[in-house]
């Protein structure tokens, strides 16, 4: 394990000793726990970015896409009868972004 300094004014160093104390953790348990979350949720930031990227890659390969209209529809079907058919792809005309 690694020791790393970091500088804050003093005025968040306040703020986050009394937020640590009112989770109940230290204020070194308090920096770690902020740090993970923060590198978790770049992460999948990334994730989820490279995961755009290839969806917008594959549509742009293919040229199939279902309309956001007709998605809307499917998805209100599914949530208030529990089953609906699926909405046929279409041909996307990047000029537009329309299906």
């Amino acid at each position: 394990m690694s020791t790393t300094t970091i500088r804050m004014d003093d005025d968040l160093k306040a703020r986050m000793a009394e937020a640590a104390q009112r989770a109940g953790k230290t204020a070194h348990g308090f920096i770690l726990d902020a740090i993970a979350q923060t590198v978790g949720q770049s992460e999948q930031d990334q994730a989820l970015q490279a995961l755009a990227d290839a969806r917008w890659g594959a549509l742009l390969a293919t040229q199939q896409t279902v309309g956001w209209d007709e998605t809307k529809v499917y998805l209100r079907q599914r949530a208030t009868a529990g089953a609906a058919p699926r909405p046929q792809a279409g041909t996307f005309d990047p000029t537009t972004d329309k299906k």
